[in-house]
């Protein structure tokens, strides 16, 4: 009996440490350890609830399609009867009224039918394989959606970042220009303006230091949404910006191929559907035809318990064969229905194209309008920062006034913000760009 209770003792220990660790396990994988881009992406198409909806739209779409083909496999059925008559009918025979019948009756009765020839089943059969690549598609869209959401949340995030460590460096210059122009003063080198003058901008740098702060956690909640990141922990951004300048380059003459397009896609597999929709009417000119066979086990008699003593079996087979002759030129307006169905997705087809085509055109001029901005204040950047360092040597040996100072200071500022911006409008104008082509790696 101890050995029993030890066994169990041992075994509730396994079950508890393993389930513990499955615990354990699901809450590692909802809280981000390292916050890359990749990451980030690959959290998202895990946890965003618009993916989980569409894989379980998927799963259904296939549980639909097997409900719809098992219709062609033999049906069989079971059928059982117990019956009470009260009063029997009565019947005119040979002269006489006549009550034919039995006070009690039971019935059981095993049914087999089978579809040989019916267009539902034979629209199912054929399009299966389509309407499985329609959820599919659906889903890849949905992905495709997500990875673009979750990317430029990710680089508006560092963009703000970057500007909330500029205005950290920015305050520590200012920090060292007022207790310079503050020395000068006490020591009789300059006026009380210089000073008064470094104090202004270094508190506006602190109240825009505050703005961004605070807008950071607006941009860091709005991409905890779009990851469908429900946990309360936050994580911090791994980003490589040498790797992300390397990576600013894309081959821009780009031939278009509509098919690399999720929507394109879509539409094609759409327009499938309708010739398979039109097929279906152009099947309702045929009959449907099904075999059925049944075998009844009939049980009749005046007392109850002696109702299932003696068997009265009958059997029958067959086939039916259902064929509609007129219905008011029914099929004739399904058909042209369809006909125009078809057409339309035509034209939605052309219409994409011609909309492909303008948004790869606007997306690739607003990329290369990007990148030679970034070229160009990358260049600015490092000009500012010669000529603010030229003139605060110059200020410190009393060869320049502090409005000089001032000057660079607000130039090399604003050329950081701007160079900044820029290289994170190139990234997302490369994102623009690679969904307008269809190319969005996910």
């Amino acid at each position: 009996m101890n050995k029993w209770i030890a066994l169990g003792a041992i075994v509730g220990l396994f079950l508890f440490d393993n389930v513990h660790a499955q615990q354990s396990g699901n809450t590692k994988d909802s809280i981000l350890q390292a916050a890359s881009l990749e990451t980030c992406v690959q959290y998202a198409l895990q946890h965003k609830p618009l993916i989980q909806q569409s894989l379980l739209d998927e799963q259904t779409t296939e549980y639909a399609i097997k409900g719809k083909l098992a219709d062609w496999y033999p049906q069989v059925g079971l059928d059982y009867n117990l019956q009470r008559n009260f009063q029997l009918p009565t019947s005119y025979l040979g002269g006489n009224f006549v009550q034919p019948g039995t006070l009690y009756t039971s019935l059981g009765q095993f049914s087999l039918s089978q579809n040989i020839f019916n267009r539902d089943l034979l629209l199912a059969n054929r399009s299966a394989t389509d309407v499985r690549k329609q959820a599919k598609q659906s889903l890849e869209s949905n992905k495709i959606e997500v990875t673009v959401i979750v990317s430029k949340a990710f680089y508006d995030v560092l963009l703000t970042q970057k500007q909330i460590e500029l205005s950290n460096d920015d305050i520590v210059r200012l920090e060292t220009s007022f207790k310079n122009a503050y020395s000068q003063y006490k020591n009789g080198i300059v006026d009380k303006i210089d000073y008064k003058r470094a104090s202004i901008s270094l508190n506006n740098a602190k109240a825009e230091l505050k703005s961004q702060q605070e807008l950071l956690k607006t941009k860091v909640a709005y991409l905890k949404n779009a990851m469908g990141y429900t946990a309360d922990n936050s994580f911090a951004l791994q980003y490589d910006t040498l790797q992300m300048e390397k990576e600013l380059v894309i081959d821009t003459p780009q031939a278009i191929n509509y098919s690399n397009r999720i929507e394109y896609k879509q539409l094609e597999t759409a327009k499938r559907l309708q010739e398979y929709n039109l097929q279906y009417t152009k099947w309702s000119y045929y009959p449907s035809v099904s075999a059925f066979g049944s075998y009844a086990f009939d049980y009749l008699s005046d007392n109850p318990s002696k109702l299932y003593g003696k068997n009265f079996p009958y059997s029958y087979a067959g086939v039916t064969v259902g064929l509609p002759i007129f219905q008011g030129n029914k099929r004739v307006y399904q058909t042209r229905s369809a006909e125009l169905a078809i057409k339309r997705v035509d034209w939605d087809l052309l219409q994409l194209r011609t909309s492909i085509n303008t948004q790869y055109t606007q997306a690739l001029s607003a990329y290369k309008a990007n990148l030679n901005d970034y070229l160009v204040l990358k260049d600015n950047l490092l000009l500012a920062k010669d000529v603010y360092n030229t003139i605060q040597l110059q200020y410190k040996a009393g060869i320049k006034n502090y409005l000089e100072v001032i000057t660079a200071e607000t130039d090399l500022r604003s050329a950081q913000v701007n160079y900044t911006n820029a290289l994170y409008q190139v990234l997302a104008a490369k994102i623009d760009v690679q969904q307008a082509l269809g190319t969005i790696n996910y």
